[in-house]
This record gives structure tokens, sequence and C-alpha cells, in this order.
């Protein structure tokens, strides 16, 4: 996922607290045995074999691979899908897997997607099972995703009760270049085709197991833009005999900013973010160049729209103010991420089923972050859950160097796709 933001101590104000008997990551590895989870007799189930499934997920996590490059962990879940009984099937996207099972006369298809890549930071959260590759980590919680997806397949082959098509989708590159987009375009739906398709994430700031839903635009757009200003160096000293590039991208940059203050409409939610300015190396010297790197989001498909017609115009006018040349290069990355109302409704009924309507948030606010997952929901309806990662200290956010997933959702993720597919996939 990419980097979001959120309000630690408003979001757990608005969310009940609660403790469900389960140890945390610091007894695991401190070897306090594991206490039986008073919830659901599905997460019991998947509790007693835990043990197994957190020793994966450390091993994903100590072996972290870059998008694309998930060649080790590609081969780690085809090996398992395929000893279970799936019908294993890889390449998409290069690394991507999709293990297939089908039981009974339905004809309604599922799919399940769990992302598999790691970012590149270095890791300082000094667990034992830290990443052993230089300036590669799971910072994001991938690690998680595809185990708990992996120990729900476990159960469902041996124990699970279904009627229909169980498509389990391990996608590469979530963090870049967009492994989804990647996959569709390899033919994904095609080859697969799924009635709704369904994603989970972990949420740091949300108690442990907390099961986190939203109908309706849910994550923003994300579009990555790079102005080039092009104008006459020249003498620090002779200002006049030159063409500032500098001091246009200072106007420009804060013209951007009055894109969303006038612009979008005040009960509408959008994002100009200049994160880089490149020019000069000299104080004495006025570099002909200068360059921004803008981050772009947008809750909303036409104020996604606005946003790119506004910085075009605004860019481009400034530019010519200050008798500068402006190239613009508009990269549009991920859409609003938009969860289906019917497939909502079900992700929300399986939640209160498994952990109780006070272990819920039914409507959550909505995030400035971004997911490629929203390109597979432009495809086929289906909805984007969270899951708490715990709220107390020490639970950094994603794309954090001290990040780790908490190994207690392994069985309360791993029990909510395995009653999904038993809710969804009926005669």
């Amino acid at each position: 996922m990419v980097v979001m933001t959120i309000n630690y101590s408003l979001a757990v104000a608005n969310l009940i607290s609660y403790d469900d008997g389960h140890q945390d990551a610091g007894d695991i590895a401190k070897g306090i045995p594991p206490v039986k989870s008073p919830t659901h007799p599905l997460i019991d189930a998947l509790h007693a074999h835990s043990p197994e499934f957190v020793d994966l997920r450390r091993d994903i996590h100590r072996h972290p691979e870059l998008g694309l490059a998930e060649q080790r962990t590609s081969q780690l879940i085809a090996d398992r899908l395929n000893s279970w009984g799936y019908a294993v099937h890889r390449g998409l996207a290069g690394t991507g897997v999709v293990g297939q099972l089908r039981r009974g006369s339905s004809a309604r298809r599922l799919g399940l997607r769990a992302d598999m890549d790691a970012l590149p930071i270095q890791e300082a959260s000094g667990l034992p099972w830290a990443s052993v590759h230089d300036g590669v980590m799971h910072a994001c919680g991938h690690d998680g995703h595809t185990t708990m997806l992996l120990a729900a397949a476990k159960y469902i082959a041996e124990q699970g009760h279904f009627s229909g098509t169980l498509n389990l989708i391990f996608q590469p590159a979530e963090e870049h270049p967009g492994g989804a987009r990647l996959m569709i375009e390899q033919g994904l739906f095609e080859r697969f085709p799924c009635d709704a398709i369904f994603a989970m994430h972990n949420m740091p700031g949300f108690p442990q197991g907390q099961l986190v839903f939203r109908e309706g635009p849910t994550m923003a757009s994300s579009d990555d833009v790079t102005i080039t200003l092009t104008g006459m160096g020249g003498h620090g000293a002779m200002p006049h005999k030159a063409t500032d590039a500098v001091v246009a991208a200072a106007g420009i940059v804060l013209a951007l900013q009055t894109i969303v203050s006038r612009n979008v409409d005040p009960l509408q939610t959008a994002v100009v973010t200049v994160g880089a300015i490149n020019a000069g190396r000299a104080n004495n010297v006025i570099p002909q160049q200068a360059q921004l790197e803008l981050s772009v989001r947008a809750l909303d498909r036409e104020v996604r729209d606005l946003l790119e017609r506004r910085i075009r115009a605004l860019v481009t006018a400034q530019a010519e103010s200050f008798g500068v040349k402006a190239s613009i290069d508009y990269k549009r990355d991920y859409p609003v991420l938009v969860n289906t109302a019917e497939e909502t409704a079900l992700a929300r009924r399986v939640g209160i089923e498994l952990v109780g309507e006070d272990r819920i948030t039914p409507q959550a606010e909505p995030l400035t972050g971004s997911e490629d997952f929203a390109v597979m929901l432009e495809h086929c309806p289906g909805s984007y859950l969270m899951i708490g990662n715990g709220a107390g200290e020490g639970s950094c956010l994603v794309h954090n160097p001290g990040y780790d997933f908490n190994d207690d959702n392994v069985s309360v993720g791993a029990a909510y796709w395995a009653l999904l597919a038993e809710r969804f996939l009926v005669d």
C-alpha cells in the first residue's frame, strides 16, 4: 500500500478497544503459549495451527523481495498451494500466482487477493526475523497478507464447505509498478473470471483484529507529476541577464496550493503535494532548469480530472509569466478505490459473524493513501477491508523502518477469508 496518513488518537477514540485474549507478537517472541480466542470457533480452529503460519510469515519477512522480483516468495506460495490440492497457475505479471479450487455444482466464482512484494527500506526493527537483505524489508505487511491467505487456503482445502470456484490471487508489485494492472492486462479475469473479488490490508492504529469496512470511495487516486522549468542560466550577480527557473518554481509551488483551496469543492477531498524541488548546485549560479515532483490525490474521479486540468493550466500560465518554458509529465497511477455496495454489505456481515458487532467498524472514514487493488475493482465488483494491526506503543505506521506485522492477525485474517468463501460460494 502506498503510504497513508491517519490520526491515530482520533481513530482509536472512535473505535471500541478490546482484549481478545490473544498473545501479541512480543509474547510469541518470548515463547508465551497462545491463548484461545473467545470469538468464533473458526478463529479457534485456525489459531491452533497458527505457529506453523507464524513461522512461515517470519520466513517471508526475513527474505523480502521487491516488486516483480518475488521469485522465492512465488515459489513458496506455489509449492504450498499445490500440496493442498489447488490447481496452480504461474506467470501473470511474471511472479504472480493463482491457486484455483473447484467444488460442487455452483457456478459462483470468488476471488481473494493478497499482495506479496516488499519495499526498498532498510529495516530497523531489531527483531530476530528481520530482513537479511540490505535495503529491502516488508514494511507494509504484505508478508502477513500472503500468510493469512495461505492459512485460509489450507483450511479451506482440508475442511472448507463451499460450492463453486475459488480463485486465490497472489499479486506482485503492489507498491511499484502496479502488479494488479499487469495481471489484468495479461488476462487475469479472462482466465480466472470472478463474480466478486476481495482484499485485506493491515492498519496500525486500530486495535489488533478490528475489522474495518467502508462502502463507496475508500482510498484515493494517486498521480505522479514531474514539472520541468527551463529558463536561461547565468551568474548570480547579474540576474537581469538570466531567466530564473528557480524563482518560477517558487511561484508555481505557492500557486499550486490554491488549486485545492479555490478550485475544489470544500466538501470534497484533494491533495496536491510538492515533494521535491531540484535545481542548482551553487549559490552564485542561476541554473537553467528547475524540476518539481508532485503527488496528486483525490477521492472522486471528477475531482481527479479537475486537478489535472488546473495543474496543467496553472503551471503553463505561471511559467509564461516568468518567461520560462514548462514541460509537464503527468502520470496517472492508481485510480480511486471504490468498494461496491452489495459486496461490502456481505463483507461486513461476515465480519460481524466472525468477531461481533463491537469489533468491527461498519463505515470508516476514507483514506488518502492509495492501493492498486483499485484497478481490480474497476474490472470486478468487490470490497477492500482493513484489519487492525494494534493501537498501542510500537504500532508504527506502515512504510516505517521499525514496522512489523502483528502475528495475532494470521488466524483472525485467515478465519475471515475462510468464512467469506463459505458464505459467498453457495448453491
